[in-house]
Formats: structure tokens, C-alpha cells, sequence
């Protein structure tokens, strides 16, 4: 699942600073799937009552509602447990039965069971090298019981930390899929992408850093992203990869909004990978593949090699009913330019694309699924990076690793401020 990677692609040459988190970080996986719905032009969003603007007063009484919101909250998101396993990093892990867990709070999946029978897996697939202890969790050497699913506990000191309750687990708007024609918001990105066809499905591999996070406002990912319908109204998105977030506070993401169904009681999604990459020593990386059921159309996601974690169900999708548009694989991190300089918030490994293998981040053996439900090495990759001063990227092709890219970067440097 977590494989230690050695052979080298290509060895290039640059040396920005590495800079060390003086927070404490998770590194986690996590899924997300995201539907857009055009707003009249003339509407306003209204807070949700979850959070306070900055020009409010504080007054008791409002500390009192957050906290009761909270609770409320919490006892939403947090299922009971048959079963209850301590991680070595701090978090929690409660196994739910699988037909308690949080996707069946989604009204179009209320009353429904997990499906039983197996999706129709991609022809073209390869064996990799397994190591199934890549979670700290699973370090313990204990189990979910067949029947249950592994959920993170979510703790009360993280929906504090976030600007709005109701919002928490929820990740931005269309700022965070790269808009080919413009820059979004706070959000920047390093990506190689496709486009231009009718995409069943992708899938990768790419290696696991821990960079720094300046704020706990701001976040660093690397993942893959399927997407359909148009960015000025209604889109559709299914992601999948890893997370460095200093509170929790970022980011549908994982299982704390209803949608995602897990079938899996080995992986744990929003719990901490472990081991990660380190600079010039070994690398860990990850194969991720997402694709649709031709036979019932639910999106499935698979980790490792063969290993099932759990599906989007097809009712959930508008435009993804009839497949992705567009293919996105990279890095995204969340600028809030504080004190109005560019954040030093890393991407990847916070190194550039040209320091190569084994200093770079990279995404490597890219593939699509296409109609015949076949995977396939993708043709036409594109790559681009909207601030390549503070973040760039470089791809090539190869035997071994097939499509590739290396990206990423230290965020403010000499060159970006």
C-alpha cells in the first residue's frame, strides 16, 4: 500500500531552503467529492451561525451557543463504536458498523447498506510490492472487526479551531480545482491534467512528504482529481490523496460529511500516514486508482494494488454520472498572505521540480481508465503551475515509470514574496 520507492527517474539540480515546521502536523489521506450549484448573480452568502467575523465582539453567550453547536455536532459526526483503538500519534479510532457510518446520513442514502457484491475492476492492472502497515494506527496491532469500518475520532479542540462549525470537514469552493484560464483564489497549484475526452477513471502513484504549513488557515495537498461540468456552475469533482494540515481545520473531506461509502476495515481515511519521505533518503509513495462500476456506475476507489476502500454512489453526481471531462494529478497548498507577503506554506516536498528523485515530490505511472474499462497510459499531458516562482513542476516520459512529473516548492523565497 505505502511503497519504498528507490529507483530514480532522473537526477536535475536546484537548492531552495528547506524550511522545518515549528507546527505540529498531520499527514493523512483523505477523499473528497464536491458539487457546485450555480447561485442567483444578485445573491449573498449568510453566515451560518458556525462563526464569528472578524469585527464581531465576543460576548459569553456566544461562546456558550458555539460550544453547544459543537456538541451537537460532534454527536452527529463521531458514530458509536463496537470497538475502540488508541493510536500511538494521539488520534482515536472508533470501528462503526459499516451501516452506521456517517454516508448514510446523506438523504438519498438513508435506510441503505453498504453494497455486497464487487465492482468490476480495470483490465490492464499491475501487482505491486504491499506495505500494509503504512497508517500509525495499524502500528498497534489491532483490527476493526469484519462488519465495522475504522473512523477517526473528530475531537471537540478541532471544530474550535475552525472558522465555522457547520462547516467544518468541508473544503473550499471551486477555488480549489485548478480553472485552466485564470487564478483561483487563495488556492495555487502545480498539476499535470487531460482533458478533451471522456475519462472513466485515473489512476497513480506519488510519494508522501510531510511539508510545513505556515497557519492553521492554510493547507498542503497532493492529489488526484476527477472533474466534470462547468466551473461557472455546476461541477462535480471526486479527489483523492494526502494532506498536511496543521489543526484538521481545512477541507465533503473523508467520512465527516455523508456520501462516501468505506467498505474497508483495514484503512482508516483521515488518520496519519507513517512512514513519510525523507530529503535524499528513502521515499514512500502511494497508487491511487478512482474509476466508475461500468456495471452499477458508482465510483470506486481502490488503494495499493487490488485493495477496495469504499465507493461514491452514482445518485450522488450530476455530470460524473456520465464519466470525467478532465483529469487533474498535483499539488494544491492555500495562500492566506499573511502580513500580505506570500505564504511559506510547502508544496510537496517543499523543494522545486528540478532537485529531481528522491529530493522533488512526484507523481509518477499516470493512466486513465477508458470505455472498454481498461487502464491506459495517458496521451497529451499537460503540466502547469499558476506561481512557478513559489511552486513549479517539469514532466517527462519513461519505461519505468511511464508519464511522470516532478513539482512542488518552499512557497516565499527571494524570488516569490
Amino acid at each position: 500500500m505505502c511503497r519504498s520507492t528507490q529507483h530514480s527517474c532522473s537526477d536535475m539540480a536546484a537548492s531552495p531552503v528547506f524550511v522545518t515546521s515549528n507546527i505540529s502536523l498531520t499527514v493523512s489521506f483523505f477523499v473528497l467529492f464536491f458539487l457546485s450549484v450555480p447561485r442567483p448573480a444578485c445573491s449573498t452568502a449568510a453566515d451560518d451561525g458556525g462563526g464569528f467575523p472578524a469585527t464581531h465582539t465576543f460576548r459569553p453567550g456566544n461562546h456558550s451557543r458555539k460550544l453547544k453547536m459543537i456538541k451537537a455536532r460532534l454527536m452527529m459526526i463521531n458514530k458509536p463504536a463496537v470497538k475502540t483503538i488508541q493510536s500511538p500519534d494521539g488520534d482515536i479510532i472508533d470501528c462503526v458498523l459499516t451501516h452506521k457510518q456517517p454516508a448514510f446520513d446523506h438523504p438519498l442514502l438513508r435506510g441503505q447498506k453498504p453494497l455486497d457484491d464487487h465492482p468490476e475492476i480495470p483490465k490492464g492492472q499491475n501487482g505491486e510490492e504491499e506495505f500494509e502497515e503504512f497508517q500509525a494506527w495499524r502500528t498497534t496491532g489491532e483490527t476493526c472487526p469484519e462488519g465495522t469500518v475504522p473512523i477517526r475520532r473528530t475531537r471537540e479542540e478541532e471544530m474550535l479551531r475552525a472558522s465555522s462549525v457547520r462547516r467544518f470537514g468541508r473544503k473550499g469552493p471551486i477555488g480549489s480545482i485548478l480553472r485552466t484560464d485564470t487564478t483561483s483564489n487563495f488556492h495555487e497549484h502545480a498539476v499535470g491534467y487531460v482533458n478533451g475526452d471522456r475519462y472513466y477513471g485515473a489512476k497513480a502513484s506519488m510519494n508522501v512528504w510531510a511539508p510545513h504549513v505556515a497557519n492553521t488557515q492554510e493547507f498542503s495537498l497532493s492529489q488526484m482529481w476527477i472533474i466534470s461540468g462547468s466551473f461557472g456552475g455546476d461541477l462535480n469533482s471526486i479527489e483523492a490523496g494526502w494532506q498536511s494540515d496543521a489543526y484538521r481545520t481545512t477541507g465533503c473531506y473523508n467520512l465527516l460529511c455523508s456520501g462516501f461509502v468505506q467498505t474497508n476495515n483495514r484503512i482508516s481515511i483521515g488518520a496519519a500516514i507513517s512512514p513519510t519521505s525523507s530529503y535524499g533518503g528513502r521515499q514512500y509513495d502511494i497508487s491511487i486508482l478512482i474509476w466508475k462500476d461500468p456495471k452499477r456506475g458508482d465510483w470506486w476507489l481502490q488503494f495499493g494494488s487490488r485493495i477496495l476502500v469504499g465507493y461514491w454512489p452514482s445518485m450522488l453526481f450530476t455530470h460524473l454520472k456520465g464519466g470525467g471531462s478532465m483529469i487533474q494529478f498535483g499539488g494544491e497548498v492555500v495562500n492566506r498572505m499573511a502580513a500580505g507577503l506570500h505564504t511559506a506554506t510547502q508544496m510537496g516536498s517543499g523543494h522545486f521540480s528540478g532537485e529531481g528523485f528522491g529530493k522533488a515530490s512526484y507523481f509518477r505511472n499516470l493512466q486513465v481508465v477508458d470505455w472498454d474499462n481498461s487502464l491506459v497510459p495517458l496521451s497529451n499531458l499537460k503540466v502547469t503551475a499558476d506561481h512557478p516562482n513559489c511552486y513549479d513542476i517539469r514532466g517527462g516520459s519513461n519505461h519505468a515509470w511511464g508519464n511522470y512529473f516532478f513539482y512542488g516548492g518552499p512557497g516565499r523565497n527571494s524570488r516569490c514574496s
